[in-house]
């Protein structure tokens, strides 16, 4: 368990939280629940409602559809904002590949802390946008290495 003052210190770490004032941080950290998973434990399944995202504190945490991976992510990563804006069920699973331990801020604590300090949902914007960024990166090397047949230049011949 975090005391008051690690909490504080983790938390201004976390890019999303990054820039705000401590005073605000103070009353954040402090209505965030901590929990601690073991290795192998799903934190939420592909498809689940959403309504909380997770800050990884220790630990290592694997994004993924089925088998397929998507990511990685480690201390001071945040996984599952998107379902809290789009209220959508959750894009892909996510599993503990150790033990790890969570801070976890409700959608409601959250929107609380927007209506507070706006600026945390800038910074929450600049996290997905680098996510569709870096999913865009991952397509755009996908694609050259698999290339799919262009089918338009002879389709004048096979339509008449």
């Amino acid at each position: 368990m975090l005391s008051s003052v690690e909490r504080l210190l983790f938390v201004r770490a976390v890019p999303i939280f990054q820039e705000l004032r401590d005073d605000f941080l103070v009353r954040l950290a402090s209505v965030m629940d901590e929990l601690s998973f073991p290795a192998e434990h799903t934190l939420f399944t592909e498809g689940q409602e959403g309504r909380s995202l997770y800050i990884v504190v220790s630990g290592l945490v694997r994004v993924h559809i089925g088998d397929r991976d998507l990511a990685k992510l480690k201390q001071g990563d945040v996984v599952g904002e998107m379902s809290l804006f789009d209220s959508e069920p959750r894009s892909a699973s996510v599993t503990t590949l150790e033990n790890c331990e969570c801070l976890m801020l409700t959608q409601l604590q959250l929107y609380d802390a927007i209506d507070e300090t706006p600026g945390i949902a800038i910074n929450i914007i600049r996290l997905l946008s680098r996510r569709i960024r870096e999913l865009n990166s991952k397509v755009n090397v996908y694609e050259a290495k698999n290339p799919t047949p262009d089918f338009t230049k002879a389709g004048s011949n096979l339509v008449r």
